[in-house]
Order: structure tokens, then C-alpha cells, then sequence
């Protein structure tokens, strides 16, 4: 795909003006970074930072059966929702493997909102369609229609709450409500993917760039992909297309949590299936283990690294990898980098304990 054919956020101007690197991702323009993934990565651990996440898709449910509809085709409990409160959640597909990893939130009754990956916008709808035909449900695509902001960090409470009209405090994580902030009507959620406290705001599309210059005037960082991803390994937060995926098994991960037992569609391929795979972290010594390398046991190939980087944090270089299940015992594992074999220590998940 050529940078022509890339779609734009509605921030594109104000990431290109303030002289941030463009890179393809998910067929959208995106900023990798700004600053520096170092100095963001530490912005939001340490203050604040924004993101640009107006290339996730926003999908609206409405209906009699539109909680018939999302517990069918989801793995975890959606009615244990309360109106104003968010939820993680899985896709099924019917193989055993994941459509996508997404937020479904409950608006009011018959009402929710759901929130996918960039690059799987078209396919969830596509696939939610199929199922929602068997339901009295009205299903609509509005992701265009969305600007998205995700502010993270210990202060972002803080900084957002002096420029919104009521009390962030008293919303809890996982709260999803209507809020007015710097005198444009916005709904706030309260869930984050870093592992700080933080809100994502869903603005009108074309109040977005506004609303983000004015989060930059009061103090916060802009904050690009490559400090996402840093941030998000560190707290050990898997991401569709690499620990997730059309044909990783969900039980794999350490989100079993979000798999409930209940009828869902493609539940005999995941509930009464073994993975045979374990998703794992390693801490390794110097080297950076980087996505697709093999890791090795007894000089067998057991697994591969589904994410790695030098952990800003922690000083030390990091790794998500799906193994052999049977081999997580073995304690003698290698990642093997460029021909050469290093030593990796099964870590627990989250890395960065908080």
C-alpha cells in the first residue's frame, strides 16, 4: 500500500505539525513517535501523555436483542454490564482463534457501544453482521464519525479534570459516561491499554484536532506507536496480531479470565480444546528478542517471541512468546537472534508490577 492509499486520522495535520515520524499501520498515517519513544514512554509513566487512537473503529448496538446478540457472539459475561460501565472482551471465530480483542460498553439498556482494532475494522463488522442476522439487533458502523483520544499517566486525572464539568474521581475504571471537556460534549471511559490510570475521550471527528491542541497547551505529552508498545509490553497486555490472532487459541494467554463458560459462537473449538500453547514472558540479558524469533529448549524449537523490547522502565530487555505448553517447566530456555543462542528466564506477567 502506498502512503497515497493510507487513510488519515482526523489528527493528521497536528501530528505532521508537530514534526512527528509517519509510519503505515494498520492502513492508516500514523505517528511512531514525536519526541522520542524513550521520552514519551517515560512522559506517560511519570505524567501524562496522549494518544492518537482515531483508527480503532467504534461500532453502535441497539435493539431488543442486543444483549442476546453481544453474549452470543462474545466469550465473556456482557450481562454483568451496568448501564455507564465497560467491559474487555473477545471475538470468537469459529476455529478455535479470535476475530479480535475488543471494549464493549453498555450505554443504557439495549444500548452499547463497541470498540475494535484498527485493522480489523472491516472484518468485525463483516463477521458481527453474520451473526447479528440471527438477532432482532440494529448494527451500525460509525467509525468515521469518531475522533479518539487516549490520555494516560498518573497525572492525567488530574491534568483532565481542571478543563471537565464534573467529578473524574468518583468515576471508577471501566466507567463509560458523557462529559463536557473544554466546552465540547465528549463520552469518557475510563479503561486504558498501558497500565496507568487514564481516560480515552470519543469526540465528534471534526472537534477532534481542537480538543487534542488543547490537551497539549495544559500539559500533555503526545505520545506515538512505539511508546504504546513499550508501555504495553511492559504491563504485559497482549495485542491482536501478536499474542492474539485468527488462529491463537484465547486459552493460551493469561486472559482466560475473559472466557467464560457459556454458549458463545465457537465455543466447542475453545472451550473443549486444548491450546497446547502457553503465552509466557522472558527477561533476557542485553539482547532484545524481537517478534518471530525462535526460542529453544534442549536445542529444540518450542515456541517464537510474540513481542520484544528494552523495557524503558525496568532497564532491562523484555518479551511475550507462545511456548509449548509442556516445556514452561523446563527453566533452560534460549531465544536464538541472529543465529546465536541467549539465555531467557520465564518471567511472570506483568513485568511492571504497579
Amino acid at each position: 500500500m502506498s502512503q497515497e492509499d493510507l487513510k488519515r486520522t482526523p489528527l493528521h495535520d497536528a501530528h505532521v505539525r508537530a514534526g512527528a515520524r509517519i509510519v503505515p499501520f494498520a492502513g492508516y498515517a500514523m505517528p511512531v513517535q514525536y519526541a522520542g519513544v524513550m521520552a514519551e514512554h517515560h512522559a506517560v509513566r511519570e505524567g501524562a501523555g496522549v494518544f492518537d487512537v482515531s483508527h480503532m473503529g467504534e461500532f453502535r448496538v441497539t435493539g431488543p436483542q442486543a444483549l442476546d446478540f453481544l453474549q452470543f457472539a462474545t466469550t465473556n459475561d456482557v450481562g454483568k454490564l451496568k448501564p455507564g460501565r465497560a467491559q474487555y472482551n473477545l471475538l470468537p471465530n469459529e476455529r478455535g482463534g479470535l476475530v479480535d480483542d475488543i471494549y464493549v460498553y453498555m450505554l443504557s439498556e439495549g444500548e452499547y457501544f463497541v470498540v475494535v482494532n484498527a485493522a480489523n475494522v472491516d472484518k468485525d463488522f463483516a463477521h458481527l453482521q453474520g451473526i447479528a442476522a440471527r438477532f432482532d439487533v440494529n448494527l451500525v458502523n460509525e467509525s468515521d464519525a469518531w475522533g479518539l483520544l487516549a490520555v494516560q499517566g498518573p497525572k492525567a486525572a488530574e491534568l483532565l479534570q481542571r478543563h471537565a464539568d464534573l467529578d473524574l474521581s468518583s468515576k471508577k475504571k471501566n466507567s463509560v459516561f458523557k462529559a463536557t471537556l473544554f466546552d465540547f460534549d465528549v463520552m469518557l471511559a475510563r479503561t486504558g491499554y498501558t497500565g496507568e490510570d487514564g481516560f480515552e475521550i470519543f469526540v465528534k471527528a471534526d472537534e477532534a484536532e481542537v480538543v487534542w491542541d488543547k490537551l497539549l497547551a495544559v500539559g500533555f505529552t503526545p505520545a506515538g506507536l512505539g511508546a504504546r508498545d513499550t508501555l504495553r509490553l511492559e504491563a504485559g497486555f497482549p495485542l491482536y496480531g501478536h499474542e492474539f490472532g485468527d488462529d491463537i487459541h484465547p486459552l493460551s494467554s493469561h486472559y482466560t479470565w475473559a472466557v467464560k463458560d457459556k454458549a458463545f459462537h465457537g465455543r466447542e473449538h475453545i472451550l473443549e480444546k486444548a491450546s497446547g500453547h502457553k503465552l509466557v514472558g522472558l527477561t533476557l540479558d542485553k539482547v532484545i528478542a524481537r517478534e518471530g524469533a525462535p526460542v529453544k529448549s534442549g536445542g529444540e524449537v518450542i515456541g517464537r517471541v510474540t513481542s520484544g523490547s528494552m523495557s524503558p522502565t525496568l532497564k532491562v530487555p523484555i518479551a511475550m512468546a507462545l511456548i509449548d505448553a509442556n516445556c514452561i517447566e523446563d527453566g533452560e530456555l534460549t531465544v536464538e537472534i541472529r543465529g546465536k543462542e541467549y539465555p531467557a528466564r520465564v518471567t511472570a506477567l506483568p513485568f511492571l508490577k504497579k
